[in-house]
């Protein structure tokens, strides 16, 4: 190995390390709210007050955020589901309303919340 072949290896490692330092002690705790229509994706964070229309192939899906929940509060889908799920907000949880092609999500860390179902 020659010193440049070194020198080439050292920074590789140092960069690699700093990455993953960065990375991973960094806390992230904003939680987000991600709704994803037929063509566009929304994302406001999960503490916003907002009501939102998403348009879709059946007419508009209506999402409101307050108070740290996000739910489904009208739908033009016939069965009704993503409207009865009620509201969602932690990391993970999510709602679908397939037939008009909307996907809202909880996305983010929150401190706070462990994940019981993994247990």
């Amino acid at each position: 190995m020659r010193i440049v072949d070194i020198i080439a290896l050292t920074v590789s490692i140092t960069a690699a390390v700093g990455s993953a330092l960065i990375v991973y002690t960094v806390p992230h705790t904003t939680v987000q709210a991600v709704i994803k229509g037929s063509d566009r994706t929304w994302i406001f964070p999960v503490d916003a007050e907002e009501t939102v229309h998403i348009p879709g192939p059946l007419g508009d899906t209506i999402i409101t955020i307050e108070q740290g929940n996000v739910r489904v509060l009208s739908s033009p889908c016939t069965n009704q589901l993503c409207v009865s799920a009620g509201a969602i907000n932690r990391h993970g949880e999510w709602v679908a309303c397939l037939p008009n092609y909307v996907f809202v999500s909880i996305e983010g860390k929150d401190a706070a919340y462990v994940d019981s179902t993994t247990w």
